[in-house]
C-alpha cells in the first residue's frame, strides 16, 4: 500500500507536513485523580501543526477501538487527516504519565509500533519523525526505510525524544540516532536527550556532532535556560518564555509544531542568526503556552501570533557565535 498517497490526491497540492510516528493515549495519573489524553510524541506534534494551519497528515498505529477512536477524532478536530493504513493494531497503545511536584511528567508505556513498508507517492514539504517510531523494532525498520525514499526530496526533521526503558542497550539506540540523523536535515533534540546519548561531551559538542552526521541545523532545549540553534555558520542561544508552569506535558512537541511552521514560512534557504533567532523565538512562545496548561494542549496560531508579539519588544538579544 503506498501511504503517502492520501497525502497527496492532487500531486500539485500536498500536504504541508507528514508525521510519521506513535499516537497512543496518556493516562495522567497525580496523588488526587486518574485522567486520560490522547498523546505521544509525533501525533501531539501534528495536532500541533494542525491548530497552526498547517496541512498536515500523520501515519500511525492504532486500533479501531474506543481509546483509538478518541484519537482520530481528537485529530480531526484540529484538522489532521489519518493516514490510511494508521489502525492496525488490536490495542491502542498508552502511556501512564505520574506527574511529579514540578508539573514533570515520568513514563510507563505499553505500545506495540509497526508499519508496512510502502514506496510513497509523492513527498510533503517537511516529513517530520521522531521519539519511539524511530527506534521500536518492527516499526522502525519501515521509518527508515521511508526516510531514505524521502530524504532527497523533502525537507526531513527529528525529534528522538529518547525514552530510556524502551530503547535497548545505549550503544544501539545511539546507533539508531546516528543512523537516522545522517537523512535528517533538522534535528531537535532536548538537554536531557542530548546528555543521555552523549554523556561525554558538552551540549556544543553534541550539536557539532549532529551537524557532522549531515544535519543543517541542531536545536537543543534547555528548559527555563532557554534553547540553543547550531548550524555550520554560527551558533545562538534563544531565551525562553517565562510562564507558570501546570505541566510539561507535550511542550516539546508545541515547540517542535512551530518550528516546523517556522520553517515553511521562514521564507529564504538556510540559517542565518536572524533565520534561526526567528525560528527560536516562535517555538519558544509555543512552549510556553502549552506548560501553562494540562495536558498536551498546544497553541493556536493565533495565540501564537499574539504571543510571539507581546513578547517580541521584550526580549533580550539574542547571543551569536560565528562558526
Amino acid at each position: 500500500m503506498d501511504y503517502l498517497k492520501a497525502a497527496c490526491p492532487d500531486v500539485q497540492q500536498p500536504f504541508d507536513v507528514v508525521v510519521v510516528g506513535e499516537a497512543l493515549i496518556d493516562v495522567v495519573t497525580t496523588p488526587d485523580s486518574q485522567v486520560e489524553h490522547p498523546g505521544g510524541s509525533p501525533a501531539n506534534v501534528a495536532y500541533g501543526l494542525g491548530l497552526l494551519g498547517v496541512t498536515t497528515g500523520l501515519l500511525t498505529a492504532i486500533a479501531p477501538d474506543a481509546r483509538g477512536k478518541a484519537i482520530e477524532n481528537h485529530l480531526q478536530r484540529a484538522g489532521v487527516t489519518l493516514l490510511p493504513g494508521s489502525t492496525s493494531l488490536i490495542r491502542t497503545p498508552t502511556a501512564t504519565a505520574t506527574l511529579g511536584p514540578d508539573g514533570s511528567a515520568a513514563y510507563d508505556f505499553d505500545i506495540r509500533w509497526q508499519l508496512p513498508r510502502a514506496t510513497p507517492a509523492c513527498f510533503p514539504q517537511i516529513l517530520h519523525t521522531g521519539s519511539i517510531a524511530t527506534f521500536l523494532n518492527p516499526g522502525a525498520g519501515a521509518v527508515k526505510t521511508l526516510l531514505e525514499q524521502a530524504h532527497k526530496h523533502c525537507t526531513i526533521t527529528y525529534d528522538p525524544n529518547i525514552r530510556p526503558s524502551l530503547l535497548g542497550s545505549h550503544a544501539e539506540a545511539k546507533a539508531t540516532f546516528e543512523a537516522i540523523g545522517a537523512l535528517t536535515d533538522v534535528v531537535k533534540l532536548s538537554d536531557e536527550d542530548a546528555q543521555w546519548l552523549y554523556p561525554a561531551k558538552t551540549l556544543e559538542e553534541t550539536a557539532e556532532h549532529i551537524l557532522r552526521l549531515g544535519a543543517k541545523l541542531a536545536v537543543i532545549t534547555k528548559g527555563a535556560a532557554g534553547s540553543q540553534f547550531t548550524s555550520p555558520s554560527a551558533s545562538i542561544t534563544i531565551p525562553a518564555v517565562k510562564a507558570t508552569v501546570a505541566d510539561t506535558i507535550g511542550a516539546g512537541d508545541s515547540y517542535m509544531a512551530a518550528l516546523i511552521l517556522g520553517l515553511l514560512t521562514r521564507g529564504t534557504e538556510g540559517f542565518a542568526p536572524a533565520v534561526m533567532e526567528q525560528l527560536g523565538r516562535t517555538a519558544a512562545a509555543a512552549a510556553a503556552i502549552t506548560v501553562q496548561r494540562a495536558g498536551a494542549n498546544p497553541p493556536t496560531l493565533d495565540e501564537l501570533t499574539a504571543a510571539v508579539e507581546a513578547h517580541a519588544s521584550a526580549s533580550p538579544a539574542f547571543a551569536c557565535d560565528q562558526a
